[in-house]
């Protein structure tokens, strides 16, 4: 019913374009959405259970409304019968859910299926590769019924240059011969001919999965179903101070203190450096920038020889993301400032634009309908964490995802549903039995991230 939306939008804090998960103590307090496509055009969120205005008690509170929290949620009620409170500081799907650019991808993480092998061994990959693959499944099942615009065509895995795609060919094996995995490589005239002319791509890896998807929608959807299993979303409700004593988290918001018997944290890279001392230098918040053009004329969508619809990545180690959206738009991404307060600078927006005029010249010039920039929450491993840190104490989270959280975020809100219900003991792979790792020089990172980036463009483009 409208009656229950308590949050009356011309009483929004505005928009912080320069937010910063390093430098801010919280994410805010009812601000505004970023100006997205998604947000534009998803339509009325859904019904929600307005900002928290007493204390209560509850069972599980779930930090951050997002992909994570909204389907931890969402498992808690279906298949563990627990009906959990999530509390999300500003709008509902605020931050990284909100921002992306919808590819799911059959990955988490940054790291590769060779590089699973060197880090943890052959049976330890074998065992990642089928949790990845299930949670392929887990994301299918929850979009089954869910308009989120889904296109269903796969993933390309666009070289940008000779040296990448022997790097693509030794990948493709492993996948094959190893782990059962169909993708095969495309050469340079066929991508061309039968997918996408992309000028800068000398071919690609076809991967079978790989779905795009308006992640608004999306995560309306998520909403939607969780509240009809009796969960409670709760906006404009950040925790702004965290006690346990006897086992009872107590989450202060301004409306009122949440005790809760556990807590699940899923605030992606907007996870403030004050919410919990063992989230503390845990992840390292990356910016991200993202821009839709306007709707391509036949002649131009014919000259980029868009064919396809698959979800569509390069091989740079600051990789660009890009497909042809269902209106017939382009979207692309790629990375930005280093600074929040930075994130504005034209000359990033110049970057991504140089990025699209390379790969589809006949696009140069078209007027940008959107643009906007995002924190990802990349782990100092490049790898996600759905852990319970400390053994016995009721705090979780599922976090560090590194840029592939739209498919996997699905399947770790399920893992951390299963750990706080008490029946996690079974997940046995690297990823729920360790934190995310710390770094002793997390307060210079920086500093060292300004010169990786130097490095990956040098090792990208020259080397």
């Amino acid at each position: 019913m409208a009656e229950q939306l308590r949050v009356n939008p011309g009483q929004l804090s505005p928009y912080d374009p320069g937010y910063d998960p390093l430098v801010a103590i919280n994410p805010g307090h009812g601000r505004a959405y970023a100006p997205t496509y998604w947000i534009d055009t998803a339509g009325a969120p859904p019904e929600d259970d307005g900002p928290v205005d007493q204390d209560i008690d509850v069972d599980v509170a779930i930090i951050g409304s997002g992909f994570t929290g909204l389907s931890c949620a969402l498992f808690l009620a279906e298949e563990h019968g627990i009906k959990a409170h999530v509390l999300e500081a500003n709008q509902v799907v605020w931050g990284c859910t909100s921002r992306n650019g919808g590819q799911a991808q059959n990955a988490s993480g940054r790291l590769t299926r060779s590089q699973w092998i060197q880090r943890w061994g052959l049976q330890t990959a074998l065992k990642m590769h089928a949790e990845i693959q299930q949670g392929f499944d887990t994301f299918k099942y929850l979009i089954e019924d869910i308009d989120c615009d889904a296109q269903r065509d796969g993933h390309l895995y666009n070289a940008h240059r000779p040296e990448a795609m022997e790097k693509l060919r030794s990948e493709v094996r492993v996948h094959n011969e190893v782990f059962g995995y169909k993708t095969r490589i495309l050469e340079k005239d066929e991508l061309h001919r039968d997918y996408v002319h992309e000028a800068e791509a000398v071919g690609a890896m076809l991967e079978p999965e790989g779905i795009g998807v308006h992640p608004l929608k999306l995560a309306y959807g998520y909403m939607r179903k969780a509240r009809a299993l009796g969960a409670k979303v709760h906006p404009c409700s950040p925790v702004t101070g965290w006690q346990t004593r006897d086992g009872v988290h107590s989450l202060r918001t301004p409306g009122g203190t949440v005790r809760a018997r556990a807590v699940g944290v899923a605030t992606g890279g907007y996870t403030s450096q004050e919410l919990h001392p063992l989230l503390k230098n845990r992840l390292m918040p990356i910016l991200s920038n993202s821009v839709v053009t306007r709707p391509l004329t036949s002649a131009e969508k014919e000259a980029c020889n868009f064919l396809s619809t698959l979800v569509i990545t390069d091989t740079r180690t600051l990789r660009h993301y890009y497909r042809l959206l269902p209106d017939d738009r382009v979207q692309i991404g790629s990375r930005s400032a280093i600074h929040g307060a930075d994130a504005a600078n034209p000359r990033h927006l110049k970057v991504l634009l140089d990025g699209l005029n390379r790969k589809f010249p006949a696009l140069k010039g078209i007027d940008i309908d959107y643009s906007w920039w995002g924190w990802v929450d990349v782990s100092h491993d490049m790898m996600p964490r759905v852990v319970q840190p400390v053994p016995r104490e009721t705090m979780f989270y599922a976090l560090g995802y590194g840029g592939n959280g739209v498919m996997y975020s699905a399947q770790g809100g399920r893992r951390m549903a299963e750990m706080i219900a008490g029946k996690g003991d079974k997940l046995d792979l690297p990823i729920f039995r360790s934190q995310l790792p710390g770094e002793p020089l997390a307060p210079f990172r920086r500093i060292g991230q300004r010169f990786l980036y130097k490095w990956y463009y040098l090792r990208d483009e020259r080397l």
